[in-house]
């Protein structure tokens, strides 16, 4: 059996340049925080086809073959994987890179300081509020801002006294920092 050491060193070095840039953007959407990739506009969209592409070269380096690229989507992969598994396996890193739900109204009581935290307008939240079915926040009986950046509503119907829940998944998810 003849060993390729030219080959075992380019791939190696496709899964090394691409577990660098995994951790290098994961820091950076940590750094700048999450809701830099909420609400996409325009600007964002660009900006995120500019930065694969940029980091697409930084991965693969002069190796542009379909094998390499093959490895580069492999390794990222495996390393979203991995990241995964830690952050479940270890609760401490897992809060780091994921913050806790953020309440934002609580028995019709809106709490202007989280909005505030998690860059939330009130219009936002007020049409949040109405894509659950309710006219303003008054009828909320808590509202939470989920980690996946989705708004969750509990609502009380006045005439049953029953409890109803609705979460609605957006399009363009809230994530926050």
């Amino acid at each position: 059996m003849i060993i390729n050491f030219e080959l075992v060193n380019a791939i190696l070095d496709v899964v090394l340049r691409s577990v660098c840039v995994y951790l290098f953007m994961i820091v950076a959407i940590r750094l700048f925080g999450k809701n830099q990739l909420s609400q996409l506009n325009a600007g964002d969209v660009v900006l995120l086809l500019l930065i694969s592409n940029a980091v697409q070269n930084a991965m693969v380096g002069q190796n542009t073959s379909l094998e390499g690229g093959i490895v580069a989507a492999l390794v990222l992969f495996v390393a979203n994987f991995t990241l995964k598994r830690f952050m479940f396996r270890y609760k401490r890193f897992g809060k780091f890179m994921e913050e806790d739900p953020v309440i934002l109204v609580k028995d019709g009581v809106v709490d202007h300081a989280a909005l505030n935290r998690v860059k939330i307008s009130t219009d936002e939240l007020d049409e949040s509020v109405r894509e659950h079915g309710l006219e303003t926040c008054k009828d909320v009986k808590l509202a939470i801002l989920e980690v996946d950046g989705n708004i969750s509503v509990v609502s009380q119907d006045h005439d049953s006294g029953q409890t109803q829940y609705s979460r609605i998944k957006r399009k363009n998810k809230r994530k926050y920092h």
